[in-house]
């Protein structure tokens, strides 16, 4: 079975953790570190004969339109992964809605494809922003990796279904393929990358996603930023001590757990694994690219 391997495309110093303190207007002054990271991951992924599906900010197809050109180049799926990488929860619908489109645009007009696949920023469609949902199926997205099946302080919905799911929102239906949980004690406890990966043993990791492959008979999601395979990234004194502590830790040894997990288990893009497993009841993508005005009022 296929599974999905996603990487969020951001820098070390966009993450949510930190932007307490770092102004977006900011980001240009620091040092640019994800082209070199995205790259080493496309290497990585091309000798493991992997395409995943890369989630692309918006700022950084309009800073680095060549990095994009390049993922695309490789064969890999792109998806949004907003402009800003501003939370769901903390915006209006007007202001998602434009700041999506803003994003989309950004990385089509480089690629030449229709962008459909969608992931928030810290997974964050939660209870109070599944009106999100709705916005993105009113734009043309058939996918999205947000919602996060767990109890955590900034995102997650612990009731969410896991799995590859359909929802439905008044403008139609689209396509929920949340990072993978297992349950334990109860409890859903999260196996499919990130922070979590850094902090476990591979061993662990590579368990889990194949116990819940063979278990729930479902494709399962692994999802990585390209910073966590850059250990010689600046220490920014930024956000708080458990901020830089799920940044930081076990950055060293992430690449060398990335190539044993990618030798184990059977990855594609996300798109690939839901049509493997699901077949062609998946979506019918639009053929042309539509960029329509944005918008300053919420629906």
């Amino acid at each position: 079975m296929i599974n999905a391997f996603t990487v969020d495309v951001e820098d070390y110093f966009q993450v949510s953790g930190f932007e307490g303190s770092i102004d977006r207007n900011s980001w240009s002054i620091y040092e640019n570190r994800v082209v070199a990271s995205t790259r080493r991951m496309l290497e990585l992924l091309h000798k493991s004969n992997v395409r995943g599906t890369f989630f692309v900010l918006g700022w950084i197809a309009d800073h680095y339109p060549t990095l994009v050109q390049e993922i695309d180049k490789c064969g890999h799926e792109i998806g949004s992964h907003s402009y800003w990488h501003s939370l769901v929860y903390e915006q209006t619908p007007a202001e998602f809605r434009e700041d999506l489109r803003r994003s989309r645009n950004a990385i089509e007009d480089i690629i030449g494809k229709p962008v459909v696949a969608y992931r928030a920023p810290s997974f964050s469609i939660t209870p109070r922003s599944k009106w999100a949902l709705e916005i993105l199926v009113e734009q043309g997205f058939t996918m999205d990796s947000s919602i996060f099946p767990i109890h955590h302080d900034r995102y997650g919905i612990p009731n969410a279904q896991r799995g590859p799911h359909i929802l439905s929102t008044p403008s139609g239906e689209i396509w929920e393929f949340p990072p993978t949980v297992t349950r334990l004690s109860g409890m859903n406890i999260p196996v499919g990358g990130g922070g979590y990966f850094r902090l476990f043993p591979v061993a662990w990791t590579s368990y889990w996603l194949q116990h819940v492959q063979v278990v729930d008979q479902v494709p399962v999601m692994f999802y990585i930023h390209p910073w966590e395979i850059d250990a010689d990234q600046p220490r920014l004194r930024a956000g708080g001590l458990m901020a830089r502590f799920r940044h930081y830790v076990n950055l060293a040894r992430t690449e060398m757990k990335l190539n044993r997990l990618l030798s184990e288990i059977s990855f594609g893009s996300m798109s690939e694994a839901l049509t493997e497993r699901f077949g062609n009841q998946l979506f019918n993508p639009p053929v042309q690219i539509t960029h329509l005005e944005t918008v300053s009022h919420a629906s």
